[in-house]
């Protein structure tokens, strides 16, 4: 055939492919790794599929060769790699026309983890806020004790005043927040002793979600 180079065995023999105007060389064998698929009807001795070639006697394909490189590397050696500047999309097209099952699945797989991936990536993010009540004596405590994640957002003067000791205390509301950021399942986890003592510094006030 006009298309096949060398004199081994058929079944070894070199098949020229004229992709999109691109030369690309390969053995029938790996043409063959999927024998239901359009490259393997091709290359036959005796093709169900006609095909037009070259001046050259290269198969004929009216398709992306830029995109036939990752499908033909797929069928050399039954791994999936594609360049940055390619999208998996075009390559799952070239896959579908080709019909080689495996590589379909395998493309789509590599789609749906960087999907979930990117939605992880730019999903909104939830803080937790806590107002915790405290008097004055005891803010350098609480504020140094904070931690996992823990940050000061606002200290609020609610104006009362009363002794304690031989001196007189005011009284504050301490704003802090947390990103929720270490959840289990949707859970939030359990917090460390650390922040436990945060959390039970004062008469907390109330705790809000955003």
């Amino acid at each position: 055939m006009d298309g096949e180079v060398g004199s081994d065995a058929p079944k070894n023999k070199w098949i020229k492919l004229n992709v999109g105007g691109q030369i690309f060389l390969s053995t029938r064998t790996t043409l063959c790794r999927d024998p239901k698929s359009f490259l393997c009807r091709l290359c036959q001795e005796d093709p169900d599929l006609n095909s037009d070639k070259d001046e050259n006697g290269a198969y004929l394909i009216d398709r992306d060769p830029t995109y036939f490189g990752p499908v033909l590397n797929y069928l050399r050696h039954g791994k999936l790699v594609i360049n940055k500047d390619l999208a998996e999309e075009g390559v799952l097209e070239e896959a579908e026309f080709y019909n080689i099952t495996a590589l379909i699945k395998l493309v789509k797989e590599r789609i749906r983890e960087r999907d979930a991936k990117s939605s992880q990536v730019h999903a909104p993010r939830k803080h937790v806020y806590r107002v915790i009540q405290c008097h004055e004596e005891e803010l350098t405590q609480m504020v140094s004790t904070m931690s996992d994640g823990w940050r000061f957002e606002q200290l609020v003067n609610i104006g009362s005043s009363y002794n304690y000791g031989n001196e007189d205390q005011s009284e504050f509301l301490c704003v802090v927040s947390r990103e929720l950021s270490n959840t289990v399942n949707g859970t939030e986890a359990e917090p460390t002793d650390r922040a436990k003592v945060l959390q039970q510094k004062g008469s907390r006030m109330g705790e809000l979600r955003m």
